[in-house]
């Protein structure tokens, strides 16, 4: 494996070499067209050329995703194109996951109507070594759930992506390398019409230099992994689409260069379209806002900033109109299966059968199959009867959320229930929670409560580990008992 931290370490062999050492993958003989698989699941928003497909059946391809380390943990956005290279994995493609140790130090203006703060490189260098063990533990996960899921024995025989991080190349390349190799082959006519410099043109706040030459960097990856790995494909948000494209320029323009011919390539010959761009549909809810946000906030794949319980809800809570496609985006279910839930779906709505599916699988897929237990334990606790699951699952699915609160037993037995509840933030006031019990929204372990002198009593915890407290539908307190 190509990394910068030299404490780290792969749980799974990565292979490494580029030119020269095989990599374990599924049968080279497949046939399976993965632009077409790739397209069935909703995938697909733009491919530079049609030739990729008919490339994808002839060879095995070399692909690349590029994530920037601009936040400590990958969130939802981040997973589709990972998803989609697990695609080209599962396939028999060597797949490439770039962590972004220079191009985050930038920022990429992609997506964005102001100016990124730009990190330190101390917050940067944090920030590659946590999303470099998730993208690891997520191809780890990946190919556990391909293998329950589908069935195939050849899942386990996956080894993790080649991963690579582009300071590495960067770091010595100075300004008038740069100028000379890079800059003369870039037109600003072009540049300045990508979607994202134009749009922050057109905008009050415009676009600094720095985040203005950021398609340059990123067309110098990809150039760098074409010449030292024979990568052949990018992929990335349809937000990325400009950056792809200069990438694909700048091969082409230093291949012609280094060939003395001209730009345009024979595919016939060998020497056409060198290189290729695909691109996947940016998802946003009925609001506008990008999937993968709640209330504005990010659903992050780290548990410690985003619990499993919130990582499932978000599902659990998406609207119908959603469901669909996202199953056969996010998951590797079969398209009569995607079926088979949506007619359920659709015979009793209110059940969110469809949602559930889909938080399962999705789930499953980024934290395993424990999780997803742990996930329906903790729902079951909060909107059902707790009493009826193991109450532990329910407590590891809601480590970081708010609802779960340590506490001494000894701390908290013989107070008022009421006292409590206001004490840890779940009602406003005593006269609230005493009007809400007398009306009958009170709970404690599922069991209506009427008298607002009732107590916490050491029974009370559920095989001695929680209690949990539901004032109406939707507050809750899981007082967890600690030594």
């Amino acid at each position: 494996m190509i990394s910068r931290f030299s404490g780290y370490r792969s749980r799974t062999p990565l292979a490494v070499s580029l030119k020269h050492k095989q990599w374990r993958c599924l049968s080279s003989s497949s046939s399976d067209n993965v632009v077409n698989t790739l397209k069935s699941r909703n995938l697909v928003a733009q491919i530079t050329s049609p030739e990729l497909e008919k490339l994808s059946e002839q060879q095995k391809l070399t692909v690349y995703a590029g994530i920037d380390p601009s936040a400590k943990s990958l969130h939802l956005g981040n997973l589709l194109p990972l998803i989609t290279l697990f695609h080209f994995h599962l396939l028999g493609h060597r797949i490439i996951a770039l962590i972004g140790g220079a191009t985050g130090s930038i920022g990429d203006p992609g997506g964005r109507s102001t100016e990124r703060n730009l990190l330190s490189q101390d917050e940067v260098q944090f920030n590659m070594g946590r999303i470099t063990n998730q993208v690891q533990r997520f191809f780890e996960n990946a190919a556990t759930y391909a293998q329950n899921r589908v069935g195939s024995p050849q899942a386990s025989q996956l080894t993790g992506p080649i991963i690579v991080n582009n300071l590495d190349w960067l770091k010595d390349v100075g300004l008038l390398a740069f100028l000379r190799d890079v800059g003369k082959h870039a037109k600003v006519n072009q540049m300045v019409t990508r979607d994202t410099v134009r749009n922050r043109l057109n905008s009050q706040h415009g676009i600094s230099f720095t985040e203005f030459s950021y398609q340059l960097l990123q067309a110098h990856d990809f150039h760098t992994l074409h010449e030292k790995y024979g990568c052949q494909v990018q992929i990335g948000g349809s937000d990325q689409w400009g950056n792809i494209v200069a990438g694909i320029d700048l091969i082409r323009r230093r291949k012609a260069e280094a060939s003395s011919l001209s730009s345009e390539f024979d595919l016939e010959n060998g020497t056409g379209d060198v290189a290729f761009g695909l691109t996947i549909p940016l998802l946003t809810n009925a609001s506008g806002e990008k999937f993968g946000k709640s209330s504005g906030k990010a659903i992050w794949i780290d548990q410690g900033l985003t619990s499993i319980f919130d990582f499932y809800q978000y599902f659990v809570r998406l609207p119908d109109n959603m469901i669909e496609r996202l199953l056969k985006m996010f998951t590797l279910l079969p398209s009569h299966e995607v079926e088979s839930i949506m007619q359920k779906h659709e015979i009793n709505r209110g059940s969110r059968q469809a949602q559930r599916a889909l938080a399962r699988e999705v789930t499953e897929l980024v934290h395993g199959a424990k999780a997803v237990k742990q996930a329906e334990a903790a729902s079951q606790a909060l909107f059902e009867n707790p009493r009826s699951i193991n109450i532990a699952d329910a407590v590891s699915a809601l480590e970081g959320n708010p609802r779960l609160v340590r506490v001494k037993a000894d701390e908290v037995v013989g107070q008022s229930l009421c006292r409590l509840a206001v004490q840890y933030g779940v009602c406003e006031s005593r006269n609230k929670a005493n009007q809400v019990m007398k009306t009958g929204g009170f709970y404690l372990n599922g069991l209506r409560m009427k008298d607002p002198r009732k107590t916490l009593q050491s029974n009370s915890f559920i095989n001695g580990v929680a209690a949990v407290i539901r004032i109406g539908a939707h507050e809750h307190l899981v007082l967890h008992a600690c030594s």
